[in-house]
């Protein structure tokens, strides 16, 4: 798939999470005819525009082939907007991955495992990003501190990518995909 050259223009509903309850963020589900115009059906950074609002945000898969991403409430306040209104918004991949954040308890076991860290540092920020969605994505801490100690032993070996992770969320349902929305 291409990278488009002009930004991806769309109209979508802005909707607030059942869960959890009093959530201060809200939601877009991108329609189907915009996020397949992204390079990806997995995560994808994004330039975007809404109401005049300028902003950056990693789009995440929805599991049925499209994409969806989060608004909190300072973008929201700052555009004028609220649940149930119907957005204008205009997105455009990034030239370039952002690093992302890495949650203390990895970045304190990558310290401890010299082999792990040289091979964390040759990766592209995209397979970084996958190995952190996939450690922070089990359900219980000891699954957390399992998928560290499997990362790190993974990684000393030299292993760049976390093994038989579906990107899309298409092939594994419950572990991605849009929240639930409220109204």
């Amino acid at each position: 798939m291409t990278r488009p050259t002009a930004p991806i223009k769309f109209k979508a509903k802005l909707s607030r999470p059942v869960a959890p309850k009093g959530a201060a963020w809200t939601f877009v589900v991108l329609p189907a005819a915009a996020s397949k115009q992204l390079p990806t059906r997995s995560m994808v950074t994004v330039d975007a525009a809404l109401e005049g609002q300028r902003f950056q945000a990693t789009l995440e898969p929805d599991g049925q082939g499209s994409h969806w991403f989060k608004i909190d409430k300072a973008l929201r306040e700052a555009a004028g907007v609220a649940a149930g209104d119907t957005l204008a918004l205009e997105i455009a991949p990034v030239a370039k991955e952002p690093e992302p954040k890495v949650p203390a308890d990895l970045k304190q076991a990558l310290a401890g495992n010299a082999a792990a860290k040289a091979t964390w540092a040759e990766i592209t920020p995209v397979a970084r990003r996958d190995w952190i969605h996939w450690i922070t994505s089990g359900k219980k801490a000891e699954t957390r501190v399992k998928r560290i100690g499997v990362a790190c032993d993974k990684l000393a070996c030299g292993n760049r990518r976390a093994c038989c992770f579906d990107r899309s969320g298409m092939y594994s349902k419950g572990n991605m995909g849009a929240p639930e929305a409220a109204e």
